[in-house]
Parts: C-alpha cells; sequence; structure tokens
C-alpha cells in the first residue's frame, strides 16, 4: 500500500507550469500534506520525468500522477518508468490512471475493454495493483478499480458522489477524491474564480456530465456555466475554516483522502492559500 495515509493533500493542475507545481509540491511536502497529484491533462507522461523531478525535490510526500491517459502511454513505458522510480523511492510513487473522456480522444471505444487490457498488461509488466489507483466516477470502473488496484481517484464529484463510491468499492480500498477551493468568503468573487475550471472544459464531457446528473444535478444544474447550487458544490469557498468543514464532509462520506485544488488568481496566492489551509487541516 501507499503511503497515502494523511487524510489530505493538493492536486496540482497543468494550468500552472511545472516549475510552479514543482515549488508548491515542496512546500506542501514541509506543510504536512499526505501527497501531490500532478495534473497532465491530455500530455503523454509515460516516462514520469516530472513525477521524478518531484520526487527528487520531496523528502517524504507521495506523488501521485492524475491522470496517466491510457490511449496516451503504452502500459509498458509506463511500467518501465515505475520501476525505475519505485527502486530509488518506493512506496512514494502513485499511478493514478485511467481513459479520459471520448471528446478528446479521436480513437476513444470500448473504453472498459482498454482499462482491463491496460491493467492486464501493467500486470505482465510487473506494476503491483498496490502502486496504482483508477480514475473512476461509475459504478462499473469504481468495482474495477477495488478488484484490481489500490482504489480510485474520482474527479470534479461532491461529497454525494464520494458516499456511493465507498458503497461500490467496499472497505480497504483507497478512495481520493478531488476537490476544488477558492478561499475567499465573497460568493460573488468565489464563483467567478472556480466557475471557469467546471466550465471548461467539464460541463462540455458526457462522462463528468452524466456523473452529476446521476447524483442530485438537474439539466438546468449543468447548463451553460453551471448553477450557483453546482459550482459551490464542486469548488467550495469561503474562511479556511469553512472551507475545512466542506473537505471533511467528503471523509465523513468515506473518503480516506482529498486531493484538495486550491484556486486562486495567481501562482502566489495559491500557494498562501495551501499554507493558511494547511494550519486548520493538518
Amino acid at each position: 500500500m501507499t503511503n497515502v495515509v494523511k487524510q489530505f493533500g493538493l492536486f496540482l493542475a497543468p494550468h500552472r507550469d511545472d516549475v510552479t507545481r514543482k515549488a508548491h509540491a515542496v512546500a506542501a511536502d514541509r506543510l504536512g500534506y499526505g501527497a501531490v497529484w500532478l495534473g497532465t491533462g491530455r500530455n503523454s507522461v509515460g516516462d514520469l520525468a516530472f513525477v521524478e523531478d518531484v520526487l527528487a525535490a520531496t523528502e517524504r510526500i507521495t506523488v501521485a500522477t492524475a491522470i496517466v491517459n491510457m490511449w496516451v502511454d503504452e502500459p509498458e513505458t509506463l511500467a518501465g518508468s515505475y520501476h525505475r522510480l519505485a527502486q530509488r523511492y518506493g512506496k512514494r510513487l502513485l499511478l493514478g490512471i485511467g481513459v479520459g473522456h471520448p471528446e478528446s480522444v479521436t480513437e476513444y471505444r470500448s473504453p472498459y475493454a482498454k482499462i482491463v487490457d491496460y491493467l492486464d498488461r501493467l500486470d505482465a509488466a510487473g506494476v503491483p495493483a498496490e502502486a496504482r489507483v483508477l480514475a473512476a466516477l461509475g459504478d462499473r470502473v469504481l468495482k474495477l478499480a477495488a478488484e484490481r488496484t489500490a482504489g480510485a481517484h474520482p474527479y470534479l464529484v461532491p461529497a454525494t458522489h464520494t458516499r456511493h463510491a465507498r458503497s461500490i468499492l467496499g472497505a480497504g480500498k483507497l478512495l481520493a477524491p478531488e476537490q476544488k477551493v477558492v478561499l475567499d468568503d465573497d460568493p460573488a468573487a468565489a464563483r467567478a474564480i472556480g466557475r471557469p475550471y467546471v466550465q471548461t472544459p467539464y460541463l462540455g464531457l458526457s462522462n463528468y456530465v452524466n456523473n452529476l446528473l446521476r447524483h442530485g444535478y438537474t439539466e438546468a444544474d449543468v447548463a451553460g456555466g453551471g448553477s450557483d447550487r453546482l459550482i459551490d458544490d464542486l469548488v467550495l469557498h469561503g474562511t479556511p475554516e469553512t472551507v475545512a468543514k466542506g473537505l471533511r464532509s467528503h471523509v465523513d462520506a468515506g473518503a480516506d483522502h482529498v486531493a484538495v485544488q486550491v484556486l486562486g488568481p495567481s501562482p502566489e496566492a495559491e500557494l498562501e492559500n495551501q499554507r493558511r489551509l494547511a494550519e486548520v487541516l493538518l
């Protein structure tokens, strides 16, 4: 099992450059966060070069990919990179893997079969199940995550999904949802920061929209830039204490760990708010 045992980590999205994200990862390590989840977008990351850079710059924090896209990086390439890094950094490395979404991949088809084949090939290449988690939203992939990996890393989900995901995963499997936050107690200002990160691209992607519709939201909630109710659930806002309470709702719902994506007007603001949040969370 990985050492993602602390309840809170940071999700470092690729809208910030790698130099910035590395600095935030080093700060997160010093602040006591349990993990940094390195968002990859649509990029090829099979060589794990940036992961290696972050591992080398930190001392104890788990470094996770979020996520390696199965349509972009071959499992044998990823396995070779995993073995290279695991030999040096051991359980500090966690592979988050998934099939992405159909709108971004031309050859996207039979995603479940793709996941099964990818896991089979990782098995053949000697990557242990406990070293990987699946990006999972729906029940079928959540069940596969429980059967074939250490657990699941759902993205863009409210606590109601976390409770449901735990019921599917069962006990003993890592459940690590992502949650966006803005440290601002002005609702209008917070939504102005958070809404663009939900609207584009996620409210245009069928797998995310369908998942939200399954978990209590309406067609009106997911239309346009998203209703205030939707945005307030997917991008928690308020004081550090208020945001911490919202984050703990995922833990109360069954999460082992929450990957917190702190959004702000600048990298400097995000770094400061990661620190402020650590004071009440960790």
